[in-house]
């Protein structure tokens, strides 16, 4: 597929996030109050304002789905909606679209709004799906011989995560406090964590519910388009509290978000295979065809006020399960999924040293640090350090990105006094 040519000039640009052939969804605000909008360019398009104004029309015969101010709404309406604002869309977007006068008047520029959460998260489950992460870190904690846990191969391995510690691009993460302890410590302490980390990760938003279980084919159906994750990890914290029940504190501080939910029917061109499989996969988990994503991902981390480095690439396409994969699983056991409910893909890392999707994997859990621009070097995180994921599929002159998801890392905050009520 090659680019498809808007009347807004910005969308051209063989180096742009947002061309025609993207149109992610997100919501913003500039003075009153939150609004659904789609990137073009560098514009966003305000589609409340135009559903408002009686534009669009998002389902026939029905209210303003969008006055809410996020897509949850319009999510809920299953993929005939979606596919039908998309053509709609696309559309009046298109280079020669007798509705390009009246459209411009609904443009906003993205440098003037500021981003907020585009849908509410229902729940948040977060998976260890790829398998040089999780080969790389059961190595240094279990030796190679035995990197992977014995059912890993078998299924994704996951946990239920806080929807309440999701936030959208650009806030600010507090270092958390936690249990820590030593190797050589008796008893544990509590104090900031030292040993804080960025973890790259792509997350799938499901937009239509289940109840009971679902094929893999019925799964990827279910999910309305992907973002960008930073799921924050306390690594010291975890190292204390995660046997024998896994993650709780040290993920719970928060996961960063990108704004913009790229839909699935954008990334269709991009759909690529999981690898081959080292042991046959149960037939619920057994995929009808490609289901990753060939998304090209990088992180740079910049010290506050300095310039950024970056210091790893990678690409979706090396996750071992796929989202659709995980999507199905969590329904084997019956378990309903709810329209919002948002999937970690777990840390993707590349067979390289500079693919490591971690600080944990890129310094070798402190032992080698990685060196900055500004010569400075990091084992983990410290206060005032920027980190920012991008990713983006690339097709012939034009590229599907996903904007960056951005966070900055704050002190650890002053604990009330325990005599205090």
């Amino acid at each position: 597929m090659s680019l498809k040519r808007s009347w807004v000039d910005s969308a051209n640009a063989p180096d742009a996030d947002f061309p025609l052939n993207n149109l992610p969804y997100g919501a913003f605000a500039v003075g009153d109050g939150a609004h659904c909008g789609v990137a073009i360019g560098e514009m966003i398009l305000d589609v409340t304002r135009l559903e408002a104004d009686g534009r669009i029309e998002i389902l026939p015969g029905a209210g303003p789905v969008l006055a809410g101010g996020d897509w949850t709404a319009f999510m809920a309406l299953g993929p005939d909606a979606w596919a039908r604002l998309r053509a709609a869309l696309t559309e009046m977007l298109a280079e020669g679209a007798d509705e390009a006068g009246m459209l411009a008047g609904y443009l906003v520029a993205q440098a003037e709004a500021r981003m907020v959460m585009p849908f509410r998260v229902s729940e948040f489950t977060d998976f260890y799906a790829g398998k040089h992460h999780a080969t790389n870190v059961g190595t240094m904690f279990r030796g190679p011989e035995n990197a992977l846990p014995a059912n890993w191969l078998s299924m994704p391995i996951g946990y239920n995560g806080r929807a309440s510690s999701v936030v959208v691009s650009g806030t600010d993460v507090v270092r958390p406090h936690g249990q820590l302890k030593g190797p050589d410590d008796a008893l544990p302490r509590f104090a900031p964590s030292a040993r804080f980390d960025f973890e790259l990760e792509l997350g799938a938003v499901v937009g239509r519910p289940s109840d009971g279980p679902v094929s893999v084919a019925q799964a990827d159906e279910m999910i309305f388009g992907y973002v960008l994750l930073n799921d924050w990890s306390a690594r010291d914290i975890q190292a204390w509290e995660y046997q024998p029940l896994g993650p709780f504190q040290s993920k719970a501080t928060a996961t960063t978000m990108s704004p913009w939910i790229v839909p699935r029917a954008a990334l269709e061109p991009f759909r690529v295979s999981t690898p081959d499989r080292e042991r046959e996969l149960l037939p619920y988990l057994q995929e009808p065809g490609p289901m990753l994503y060939d998304i090209a991902l990088e992180v740079g981390l910049a010290p506050e006020g300095k310039p950024e480095t970056l210091i790893a690439r990678t690409n979706y396409r090396e996750m071992y399960f796929s989202a659709a994969q995980q999507l199905a699983h969590h329904t084997s056991s019956g378990c309903p999924m709810r329209v919002g409910d948002l999937l970690g893909s777990g840390t993707i890392s590349g067979p390289g040293k500079d693919a490591r999707g971690a600080l944990l994997e890129l310094s070798w859990g402190g032992s080698e640090p990685v060196t900055l621009v500004t010569g400075e070097t990091r084992s983990f995180l410290e206060d005032g350090d920027t980190v920012t994921l991008r990713g983006a599929a690339r097709g012939d002159g034009y590229r599907i990105g996903f904007g960056a998801c951005t966070g900055r890392v704050r002190p650890a905050r002053d604990l009330p006094d325990r005599a205090t009520n």
